[in-house]
């Protein structure tokens, strides 16, 4: 068997911010590896940091000491510029608030990412992630004529029409009900396996946590 390849590492990783009662730590030496074709769970209680983590982890954010290595690049070395090229090339993300944009289409958010990074044929890209999701025949309608639960998976085919080396996705089913919350859960579980990409999920949902292969539980800004 060939060795697992490495996606992501957290070295060290601290966060403090300035508070009004001076500096406050959010996040205390943090390290760990994750692996290709993995999903790793990151869990924990409000207010444990675990979306400040997964902003350090994506680049979003600059850490206070330590480093991430994303793709096997030190994430410290590239200015933003040099970030968001990385993030657009190899990372998706999902959100609990979907985050289209409210007047583009959902075809057109979808192409969106296809057409920032120049990958050839956006609009047959995105109406395929479309069907994949179940709504190639709401192509054209706008993100407010849609479902939550379809503006979700939306959001997924979007964050998939890269096919990214690394999701993250960052509490996915926290503004739908049930059902709906279930079926975009088996969509990137899905989704996630016949593209072999990484899944890094931040949820409090203990039930979605453990369908993942490993937990990372965090506890007042420490890794447990």
């Amino acid at each position: 068997m060939s060795n697992p390849v490495k996606v992501l590492s957290a070295i060290h990783l601290g966060k403090q911010v300035l508070s009004s009662d001076g500096s406050l730590t959010i996040l205390h030496d943090i390290s760990f590896d994750v692996f290709q074709g993995e999903s790793v769970a990151i869990t924990g209680a409000s207010g444990s940091g675990k979306s400040t983590l997964l902003s350090l982890l994506a680049g979003l954010d600059i850490p206070s000491s330590g480093c991430v290595e994303l793709v096997s690049q030190n994430l410290s070395e590239l200015d933003e510029d040099g970030r968001a090229l990385l993030r657009g090339q190899k990372v998706g993300f999902v959100f609990q608030s979907f985050q289209l944009l409210p007047h583009l289409t959902a075809l057109e958010n979808v192409m969106l990412p296809a057409e920032l990074n120049g990958l050839d044929m956006p609009k047959e890209n995105a109406l395929h992630w479309l069907k994949q999701v179940g709504l190639r025949e709401r192509a054209n309608h706008f993100p407010k004529t849609l479902s939550g639960g379809e503006q979700q998976r939306v959001a997924l085919a979007r964050a998939f029409i890269m096919k990214p080396a690394i999701l993250f996705a960052d509490e996915p089913t926290g503004s739908l009900d049930e059902a709906s919350g279930n079926r975009v859960i088996e969509l990137l579980f899905e989704l996630n396996q016949a593209n072999n990409s990484t899944l890094i999920l931040v949820t409090h949902d203990q039930a979605l946590a453990d369908r993942c292969q490993r937990q990372l539980h965090l506890q007042g800004g420490r890794l447990l």
